[in-house]
């Protein structure tokens, strides 16, 4: 478990930072020039907090009262930064393992297990220069690994790569995830990487954190709406692949008791999945429609409605227990007579849903 309590200064501006992880992946989420990167090198410690308290495993890294600081290279941290950083007159392997030898650290993970798990198996013997940018991101993630971290840092691991090499290394991270074995700390400012594989969510905004919690809780609240973006506002949904469509290659996906359909994804039956749905691509109906092109038609409830922004509304429904966002003019919401409590369809198009932003659930044996 990572606790931060740490308050600093950068330039003008206070940072100030309170939330505590578990295992598997706590995502920081925030627009460039929030303090995410301040707040992870504040763990790494490689910027000392004015006042606080960090803490891994029991560990304490620094407090300010009991005048402790752990420097950086005994706080047995792994950190992956947007850059791989590689040396080019090293391969792979050499590489990989050099982080055991310049912390001095008996690893206790596996080289081939690494390997696998990063499927650098046809890279070692390659130096760095030959490699693209997500196969060098994939080294630096497993040198970070093999130095037998307490937490892994990644700050924006994928900010430098393009869309190919992203979706290259997306499968990886997902299964470090699922694989590792040691909490991640990852900051990012996109939401389709966040929610492939975060767990939980701290949302950091001038400086300040505004919210931790849960990845789907934290997504579902339209009060953070500023902080989070409005055009990228959405909830996640969890469901299982229930059935297969080849003929027209559509998934469908159980949420509750209502089905989704999903092109493009591949996965067997009774595969747990979730998915990102924008509020902006969820239209409402008071009766469910016939005779159109949406696929996803799915019952709910007006659950909580926001403050009006402008022309606009937005709206937390409940599919069961879970939520959905959706993004209504005024002008609908006031001809709907919407408020909470009231029974709607959410109608949702397949195309909408981004494959990039579908990902695995963590099942309970990984938490």
């Amino acid at each position: 478990m990572l606790s931060v309590d740490v308050a600093a200064a950068l330039g003008s501006t206070e940072i100030r930072a309170r939330f505590a992880t578990g295992s598997g992946v706590t995502a920081l989420f925030g627009q460039s020039g929030s303090g995410k990167s301040t707040i992870v090198n504040m763990v790494a410690g490689l910027v000392r907090p004015r006042v606080g308290r960090i803490e891994i495993d029991g560990t304490v890294l620094f407090d300010s009262d009991a005048r402790i600081d752990i420097p950086a290279r005994k706080r047995h941290v792994g950190y992956v930064f947007q850059e791989s950083r590689l040396f080019p007159h090293m391969s792979v392997a050499r590489n990989l393992t050099y982080g055991q030898w310049a912390g001095r650290r008996t690893g206790s993970r596996d080289f081939d297990e690494v390997v696998r798990l990063l499927g650098l198996e046809d890279l070692l013997n390659r130096p760095p220069d030959t490699l693209s940018g997500g196969e060098r991101q994939r080294v630096a993630i497993g040198r970070a690994l093999l130095a037998s971290p307490k937490v892994l840092l990644m700050d924006e691991p994928l900010a430098s790569l393009d869309g190919a090499r992203k979706a290259e290394i997306l499968p990886y991270l997902e299964r470090l995830r699922a694989e590792a074995g040691v909490p991640i700390l990852y900051v990012s400012h996109a939401l389709d990487e966040i929610t492939r594989f975060a767990d939980d969510l701290v949302v950091v905004s001038d400086g300040s954190v505004l919210a931790y919690g849960p990845i789907a809780d934290v997504l579902g609240r339209i009060d953070l709406g500023p902080a989070t973006g409005r055009h990228e506002a959405g909830a996640i949904l969890e469901g299982v692949v229930r059935e297969r469509d080849r003929a027209f290659d559509l998934t469908g996906v159980i949420v509750e008791s209502e089905r989704f359909f999903l092109p493009g994804l591949d996965a067997p039956l009774g595969t747990p999945v979730r998915l990102r749905v924008r509020a902006r691509d969820v239209s409402l109906a008071l009766e469910k429609p016939t005779a159109i092109s949406i696929q996803n038609v799915i019952r709910a409830e007006v659950f909580e409605i926001g403050k009006p922004q402008g022309p606009y509304v937005e709206l937390v429904l409940a599919v069961g227990a879970q939520r959905l966002r959706a993004r209504v003019t005024t002008k609908s919401a006031a001809v709907l007579d919407l408020h909470r409590g009231k029974p709607v369809f959410a109608l949702i198009k397949s195309v909408a849903i981004d494959r990039r932003s579908i990902g695995p659930v963590r099942s309970a044996d990984e938490v």
